[in-house]
This record gives structure tokens, sequence and C-alpha cells, in this order.
């Protein structure tokens, strides 16, 4: 078996933390990210190199053999990654303060549909499965209409503002991109391969945390205050909208008190989880989307608005928080600054690497 056979193996079963520390791993990546008809034709322009095969899957396996005992080439490589870094998005002539202004303008985090499911799936069980009647159906029309611009919109802001931080990291000299879009990879930093998750403090996991302090959820450890105080819940109510309602009940009658000592357990537990973060991380990948699982190396990218986290999506807008807090991780990026976490999915065992970056307001 090749080196490349070996890794492309690897790479297949999903075996990510093989190439961590290993150069011929390293190389197999970087090779795999100019793996597109256009990127390896430069390349090889670039580098005066002729390579036997003619179709890109031949000429992956090809240009690994050719790199792999040649350093000089493989630091043509970095520079070539570096170089073209977010190619795609150049191509477009994307306009990144332009974008920066318009994602202002959002004013409202409403996915309309479902997010954890495509618009189309979602639009075919909320009305084409369950409305026979056509009249009716037309009389839904505005709402259609205002469901799919709230998910396009949403998923417009989503697309947009991970684009923006994404490139915040490679721009920076310690990074390399990997152009081809590779699965599992967006960048190497200090050459370990990361992918990046922009994501909130998940509710799940303060929930988990929040019971273990106050021995019960939020919203039953509320409704038990506020009856402590003759105030009686909405039964009416979504528990969403329960929560909301509890607070302001509580603050208009004058027990602020009650939130406030809720606000302050919150408060912990994020401060518990930036000192000790892997027990986060190891949440985080336990309770991935079993269609989307994933066991590379992962940097989290956490955000959290401590006063309302209903309001934590406003954070990947942040740009004045999120790049100082970026460059200044890189700038102090070692070989330490990954942890080793291991867990099990699926009644599967995994060791990833792993970090989290909190950006808090």
């Amino acid at each position: 078996m090749t080196n490349y056979e070996k890794w492309d193996h690897e790479f297949r079963t999903n075996n990510l933390f093989a190439f961590n520390n290993n150069d011929k791993a390293l190389l197999y990546l970087k090779v795999r990210a100019i793996c597109r008809k256009t990127l390896i034709t430069q390349f090889l322009k670039e580098n005066n190199l002729t390579l036997k095969s003619k179709k890109v899957k031949e000429q992956f396996p090809e240009l690994y053999a050719l790199l792999e005992n040649k350093p000089k080439l493989i630091k043509q490589l970095d520079c070539f990654l570096r170089d073209r870094n977010n190619e795609w998005y150049k191509e477009m002539g994307v306009d990144e303060d332009k974008v920066r202004t318009a994602l202002r303008k959002i004013n409202a985090y409403e996915w309309g549909g479902d997010h954890n499911n495509s618009l189309d799936q979602y639009l075919v069980r909320r009305y084409v499965k369950v409305i026979s009647d056509y009249d009716t159906l037309q009389k839904k029309a505005k709402e259609i209409q205002a469901n799919a611009w709230n998910f396009v919109q949403t998923s417009w802001y989503n697309n947009w503002t991970s684009y923006l931080i994404e490139s915040i990291f490679k721009k920076h000299k310690r990074v390399l991109s990997a152009i081809g879009e590779i699965k599992s990879v967006d960048f190497f930093i200090d050459n370990y391969p990361i992918d990046l998750k922009v994501t909130y403090f998940p509710n799940e996991f303060m929930e988990k945390k929040l019971k273990e302090k106050i021995g019960n959820k939020e919203l039953a450890w509320l409704k038990k205050e506020a009856r402590k105080v003759k105030i009686s819940p909405d039964k009416n109510l979504s528990d969403a909208e329960q929560l909301t309602f509890l607070k302001e009940e509580l603050e208009n009658h004058g027990h602020s008190n009650i939130i406030e000592v809720l606000t302050k357990y919150k408060q912990e537990i994020i401060d518990e989880a930036c000192k000790h973060p892997e027990e986060l991380m190891k949440w985080l990948y336990k309770n991935q989307s079993a269609r989307l699982f994933g066991a590379e190396n992962r940097l989290f990218l956490v955000l959290v608005d401590t006063k309302d986290m209903k309001q934590s999506w406003k954070m990947k807008r942040a740009f004045t928080l999120i790049e100082p807090t970026v460059n200044n991780y890189l700038k102090s990026f070692n070989a330490h600054s990954l942890k080793e976490i291991k867990y099990t999915f699926n009644q599967k065992n995994y060791t990833s690497l792993s970090d989290i970056i909190f950006i808090i307001k």
C-alpha cells in the first residue's frame, strides 16, 4: 500500500485524528486542497510540473507521489494555498466591507421554515400534504412567501457572517486556506488541519448545567419561584413564550431578584466553560447531527450575549469583538492549544483535537 492509498483510506473512514503530527498525512490534505481542475492546472503551470494523467481523479495520487519527497515543492504548495485564499469568492467579486454593512440591516433571526430540514420539505409538510382545498392554499400565499423569505434571509445571514469570520482566520500569516473546500478541513493552523464551527452557547448544555445547580430546568424552576410570589403561568403559551411571560411578570411585580439569581447561575456556567472548555467540546462532538457527523479537529467559535442569550445571533456580525480575539488566539497558538477529546458517537469511540474561542458580550 502506498502512502497515498494509506491516507486516502484514513480520510474516507473518517479517521482524521491520524492526520495530526504526520507530514505525509498533511501532504495528502494539502494536495487534496488543490484537486480541482483549475487549481491543479495553475499549480502545475506555476511550478513547471507535468503529469501523465489527464483526469483530476488520477492526477491527485500522481501529484502526491511527485511531491512526497520534495520539500521545496511542498513549500511551493504552501505558498500556492496562501496566495489563493478564498479564491471562489474573489472570482465572484465579493466586497467584504459592503457585506459587513448589509449584515447590519438584518433585524430578525427567524427561519420561517424548519432550520433542521430543507425549505422544500418544510413547505411540503406544512402546506402541500395537509391542505386539500386549493382556495384554502391560495389564502396561505402571503404566509408561504413570508416563510420562504425568512428562511432565505436567515440562511443568507449565516452564510456571509460565516464567510467573513472564516476570512479573519485565513488572512492570518499562520493560516493556510484549504482552497479546494476539502470536506472536514477549512484551513491549517501551523500544519494542524482545522474545521471551524461558529455556534452559540448551546441551550441544551445550559439546561443540563442549570439542572445540576438548581435541581430543575429553567422553565420548571421559574414556574416554581413564580408561584411562591402568587404569579401563575399562562397555560396557553408555548415553553419559549412562557419563559418570556414569567420573566416579564416577575419584573413587573418587583421580583427581579429571582431573575438575577437565574442570571447569576447562567454566568457561572459560562465562566466555568471558559475556564474548563473540555466538557463543552465533548458535548458539541457528541450532540452532532448523525447525518453531518464528523470527527475532525474542530475549532469552535462560541458566541455569547450574557445579557440576553436569545440575541447571541447578532454576535456573528460583531467583527470588532471577533477579529482581535481571533488574532490574539492565533498569535499565541502552540502545540498545546488543541486539546485531545475522547467521546462516543453511535456506540463508536472517537478521538479528536479541539479548542474553543469564546466571544462574549
